[in-house]
């Protein structure tokens, strides 16, 4: 527990060639390391501390297997801290400050398709939201589009969602993130359902989030249309 403490602090002192230095001890060991409970603290602080550049040995641990260890990672207590630290600091280009395009679509490629059941995982639904506001445009409309799916179907993943302890936070912040059109969109298909999300806590959220939201639109007249509470002149939708 101490040690960690000590590896911390010295790879925010030491130069870059001391650091790796460090870095040599960890290869090889790097999951193992994500996964355990000091470890993943100093795994967390070589990214933050680190040159992007040098960081390629631990974006090879996650996705240059077969099967990637991704989901993995995303569900696992520790492993969901690292991985959001690699969306926020990893890249092979050193300016960008959440990573390459390419690493961002592996670890999205991992997610699209699985979107319910990585958001209703405590650990994981922190990765989908760093994945919502560390991601590219057409990240985030494939992950809202996704969780929307048919909105004549009342199982698609987006009324589930609602409804769930941690997913329901998820779809807060797609309705934060979301473009117009696809904001729209999830909007449209939580229309329909206001009435029975007043019966859940977490549904709760979700018409504070719409509330807020037309209060910020100064649009009472939308808001009256979607059965909430009344707020300032009227002005027009999106």
């Amino acid at each position: 527990m101490y040690g960690c403490r000590v590896i911390q602090k010295a790879l925010e002192s030491i130069d870059p060639d001391q650091q790796m230095e460090i870095l040599k001890e960890m290869e090889g060991h790097v999951l193992k390391c994500v996964k355990d409970q000091n470890g993943n603290h100093v795994v967390q602080k070589v990214i933050e501390r680190v040159e992007p550049a040098r960081l390629q040995f631990i974006i090879d641990a996650f996705v240059g297997h077969d099967p990637s260890p991704v989901y993995h990672l995303s569900t696992h207590p520790y492993g969901c801290r690292v991985i959001q630290r690699v969306l926020e600091h990893c890249t092979e280009e050193q300016k960008r400050p959440h990573g390459s395009p390419e690493d961002r679509d592996r670890i999205v490629a991992q997610i699209k398709g699985d979107v319910l059941r990585f958001a209703q995982h405590k650990f994981a639904s922190n990765v989908i939201e760093k994945c919502l506001t560390c991601g590219s445009a057409d990240h985030k409309n494939a992950l809202v589009a996704e969780v929307c799916g048919n909105p004549a179907d009342n199982t698609t993943p987006l009324l589930i969602m609602m409804k769930d302890q941690f997913a329901n936070y998820v779809v807060q912040k797609m309705l934060d993130v979301a473009d117009s059109a696809h904001r729209k969109r999830m909007m449209l298909a939580i229309k329909p359902h206001i009435p029975a999300l007043r019966k859940y806590n977490y549904g709760k959220h979700i018409i504070a989030k719409l509330e807020k939201y037309f209060q910020k639109q100064n649009n009472p007249q939308a808001a009256l249309e979607y059965g909430l509470a009344n707020s300032s002149p009227e002005t027009s939708i999106m």
